[in-house]
């Protein structure tokens, strides 16, 4: 079985929606504003939509609310069962200092084909398509796996571009990618956009690496998926996470998990821009309206566009 088509242009609406609940804030220096602007819009029109959803993956547990939190149902009870993984803004620091690639974020599945990652750090790695399959792994050395995919990809290693989130964490990596002069490209936030740049021809981005958040690591397998990339990751917990993930049915919490392993089935996958991308434009204010861009994707159906739409304010 697959998604219904039908939905697809719903949920383009719903992170557009979104992306303007954020959009007042840009440059404003309250991302918690921003957040609940977006999730605000998002939740009305998840609200709208003839079907039978629930969030696995939202911004925190029940008792957070009014964030869209794990567990909670959506949708107007009746059509097709849905699981749904949402940002509903990815890039919080983004909007608040007016820099580019923050979005609004939201996957789909048929019910219990997402795995719904609990709220911890991820390490991961990711590559594009066209590439053996399960060609790299998170077991190997940075330079086996730079080795592996220079040979791959017929590239020379001082021509690997490999993208990474500049934290303290990752010096040991980045002092790897150094001693072979790999190419680096930092981002400050947006680990979902930054994951799906290794399949995006215009980035040049050849390998994604480093750890990162759980829920953000499935948004980024849904979006891979639908493209053809791949991406392997794996929990990073302490003591009492580890506890926690045990409660939630995790038997091994060692497992690495690939493509198919967090996304099964058909998907759908949206990231509306609220200020510029480098996958779409942001929001334009055109005086009475809004100019919104969305980078949508569909599995099953092999649909994969950018698409503009405009907002009556």
């Amino acid at each position: 079985m697959s998604i219904d088509k039908n939905y697809f242009e719903k949920f383009i609406r719903s992170t557009e929606k979104a992306a303007i609940g954020a959009y007042p804030f840009i440059g404003k220096g309250d991302k918690n504003a921003a957040d609940q602007g977006s999730v605000d819009m998002m939740r009305n029109e998840l609200n709208s939509i003839d079907m039978m959803g629930e969030v696995v993956i939202g911004e925190g547990e029940m008792d957070e609310a009014p964030m869209l939190y794990i567990g909670e149902k959506v949708g107007k009870k009746n059509g097709q069962q849905l699981d749904i993984a949402l940002d509903p803004l990815e890039g919080t620091n983004f909007v608040a200092k007016n820099l580019p690639n923050a979005f609004s974020m939201l996957a789909v599945s048929e019910k219990g084909n997402l795995f719904s990652a609990p709220d911890t750090y991820m390490e991961k790695i990711a590559i594009g398509k066209n590439l053996p399959k399960n060609l790299l792994d998170l077991d190997f050395s940075v330079e086996k796996n730079i080795k592996l995919l220079s040979e791959a990809k017929k590239k020379d290693i001082k021509e690997i571009t490999a993208c990474i989130l500049k934290r303290p964490r990752h010096d040991k990596i980045v002092k790897s990618l150094e001693k072979l002069n790999v190419k680096i490209k930092f981002i400050s936030d947006g680990d979902v956009s930054g994951a799906i740049s290794v399949v995006d021809p215009d980035t040049n981005i050849d390998i994604y690496l480093g750890i990162g958040g759980g829920p953000e690591g499935v948004l980024a397998a849904a979006a891979l998926s639908c493209l053809g990339g791949q991406i392997q990751t794996r929990l990073v917990l302490d003591n009492e996470q580890k506890k926690r993930v045990l409660k939630l049915g995790i038997k091994d919490i060692k497992k690495k998990y690939n493509i198919e392993d967090m996304i099964k089935g058909d998907v759908m996958f949206f990231a509306s821009a609220i200020t510029n991308g480098e996958i779409v434009d942001g929001i334009k204010d055109l005086g009475n309206k809004y100019e919104v861009s969305t980078f949508a994707l569909h599995k099953e159906l092999k649909i994969f566009k950018k698409v503009k739409n405009y907002h009556l304010k």
